[in-house]
């Protein structure tokens, strides 16, 4: 889920659903409330921790830090350095992920097949924003951490990628890698915060409408595939730091072209039989975790 998370447009709550771990997620998030706390002042610390699943969460947001941190300066230079490669992975993993998720469905009618189509969609307007340019204001990189945890645990929507339009995406990565503990810890809170509301949100609709959560969020992977399809034109850019030693050029804008058409506008090689080769080890990817997944339930 961490390494999912630090690419935009990926989301670390498909992974999670893949393995089939999505709904303990939310049940455990909504048990850290006012209750928590009683049962942790009556019981004391061993019952609060059964209480709030605390071993699950424990593994589980050891995982995504450990990633983050381990992983951030990677990603961040195979998606410079072999982007197509890279995007093609990850289209093989959603596009996978999308059967996988909707399978859960338990029985298709009318509003489910509504829903699927408006998660689509909406996810599909979300890839077409323009990103922002960034702000280091402390008050916006809160709101942005508020923001952002909400699609990080939504299939489809990634938290990245969200934080991309906001224009917070660099700053939150800058301060991982510079160990900005400041901006870590106000992005952090926003986040906790977050995170804590839309969970109650989203354990209503599993208890009430699950079929039709599930097509909303498979509709949500379907919508997302626009963002991470490899071959990309830029219509517009921002220039940071234009004029000095340091400056960068990050697109704010861009639409999906054929590799064809890749290639007639940039000049450079589409790699189409690599992008195919990865996008076949994405699909594997998620072929053998849900294989593990299946296995696991099994032997529990």
């Amino acid at each position: 889920m961490g390494a999912a998370d630090v690419v935009p447009g990926v989301s670390g709550g498909t992974i999670a659903f893949i393995t089939g771990i999505y709904e303990e997620l939310i049940n455990s998030i909504n048990q850290i409330n006012l209750s928590a706390l009683k049962v942790f002042k009556q019981n004391g610390l061993l019952a609060f921790w059964k209480h709030v699943n605390g071993n699950f969460l424990l593994a589980l947001l050891s995982g995504i830090a450990v990633s983050i941190i381990s992983l951030a300066k990677g990603i961040t230079y195979l998606l410079e350095a072999h982007p197509i490669f890279i995007w093609s992975f990850f289209f093989g993993l959603v596009f996978a992920s999308i059967f996988f998720v909707a399978k859960q469905i338990k029985k298709w009618n009318l509003l489910v097949i509504i829903g699927l189509v408006v998660g689509a969609v909406f996810a599909f307007y979300i890839t077409t924003l323009p990103a922002q340019t960034e702000s280091n204001a402390l008050w916006y990189i809160f709101l942005s951490g508020m923001v952002a945890i909400c699609a990080m645990i939504l299939p489809g929507i990634s938290g990245s990628f969200i934080l991309l339009l906001l224009g917070s995406y660099k700053v939150v990565l800058t301060a991982i890698h510079e160990r900005n503990l400041l901006t870590l810890a106000v992005f952090g809170s926003g986040a906790v915060i977050g995170l804590l509301s839309f969970a109650k949100l989203l354990k209503w609709m599993f208890a009430k409408h699950h079929n039709v959560t599930i097509a909303v969020l498979s509709g949500f992977l379907v919508g997302s595939l626009n963002k991470i399809w490899p071959w990309k034109e830029t219509l517009s850019t921002f220039t940071k730091h234009a004029g000095e030693a340091n400056e960068e050029i990050i697109p704010l804008e861009q639409v999906s072209i054929s590799p064809a058409r890749f290639e007639e506008l940039t000049g450079q090689p589409s790699l189409l039989t690599g992008a195919i080769g990865m996008f076949l080890v994405g699909l594997a990817v998620i072929l053998a975790m849900e294989w593990a997944s299946r296995f696991k339930s099994k032997k529990a």
